[in-house]
């Protein structure tokens, strides 16, 4: 059971993500907002002891892109650099759904990561700080492209580091619509076959993607039963419990690859958004009534966050 003063840095940090998201969203009269309101807690958790990352000295500025990588291009570096050296025995985290970034970016701020000024960064020509993260942008090693990609890129390297014998750990978050992908399934079936363990899986089951709700397109269950078939260890928690999260990373799973299903809503503290109409996926302020409804909710997050 985690402490109660790391569950209360938790929730602080979840807390400040959704508000850091909320103002951007504001200021730019849009942004990935539900992602947010779900995957705060989940974030917050990873970064805040389920992740054994080395620190960073300061928080980081985001380089400005220096191009692709090629053997002339010296200057190229890697977002990794945001969870500290590389070394034998740290973890690893691959965010598979990239348009999650944003909220990845406010979740290194958060924990100190990220200097706060290179949010102002996001989405800007010449920028790292990519709207759709890529392998040079805070936080991220590879690019994962279309959804579904950064399971098969994880094993890849959760596979590589047990060659290496190396014992730190390869995360993933994940969410629940890249489990209608079809290579999804069949990286289980090969982390099945060669029994890996290295690797661990966050799920932000939040029933929404860009057409809606994912009932309405295909649906997923019974998903866990679904998983542990394909030969992995599965657990199913609150998305916003912090305790149940920390603690679901603490899963037995030798010879399994672990999936913790975070059941979780996309409205979560920000109400404003269940009068969408379940089109959460890329929020839009579209008149200053609405605005003004977020503005009030983002002082009431503000101040608890304070």
């Amino acid at each position: 059971m985690p402490s109660a003063a790391l569950l209360e840095r938790n929730r602080i940090v979840a807390r400040g993500i959704r508000v850091r998201v909320l103002e951007h969203t504001l200021k730019n009269s849009g942004g990935y907002l539900s992602q947010a309101c779900s995957s705060a807690e989940i974030l917050a958790t990873l970064y805040g002891g389920v992740m054994n990352l080395a620190p960073v000295p300061k928080p980081l500025t985001p380089r400005p892109f220096a191009g692709v990588p090629s053997a002339g291009n010296t200057n190229y570096r890697l977002g990794n650099e945001f969870n500290g050296p590389h070394q034998r025995v740290s973890d690893r985290f691959i965010l598979s759904p990239t348009h999650y970034s944003l909220i990845l970016y406010a979740a290194l701020i958060e924990t100190g990561r990220m200097d706060p000024d290179g949010l102002a960064e996001f989405n800007r020509d010449g920028s790292s700080v990519e709207m759709i993260g890529a392998e040079h942008s805070p936080g991220m090693e590879v690019m994962t492209g279309s959804l579904g990609q950064g399971l098969s890129q994880g094993i890849g390297m959760a596979f590589g580091r047990r060659l290496k014998q190396e014992p730190g750990k390869t995360w993933l978050l994940m969410s629940d619509g890249e489990f209608q992908i079809g290579m999804v399934w069949e990286a289980f079936q090969f982390m099945s076959h060669y029994g890996m363990d290295g690797i661990g899986v966050y799920v932000d089951v939040n029933r929404q993607q860009c057409d809606g709700a994912m009932s309405s397109v295909m649906g997923l269950a019974p998903l866990a039963d679904k998983l542990a078939s394909f030969g992995a260890e599965v657990v199913s928690v609150d998305g916003h419990d912090l305790a149940a999260l920390h603690d679901a990373a603490l899963t037995p799973h030798a010879g399994k690859p672990l999936v913790v299903l975070c059941e979780t809503d996309p409205c979560r503290e920000v109400p404003e958004l269940r009068n969408l109409g379940g089109k959460l996926h890329y929020v839009r302020i579209k008149n200053e009534v609405e605005r003004g409804r977020y503005e009030a909710i983002l002082a009431t997050l503000g101040q608890a966050v304070g």
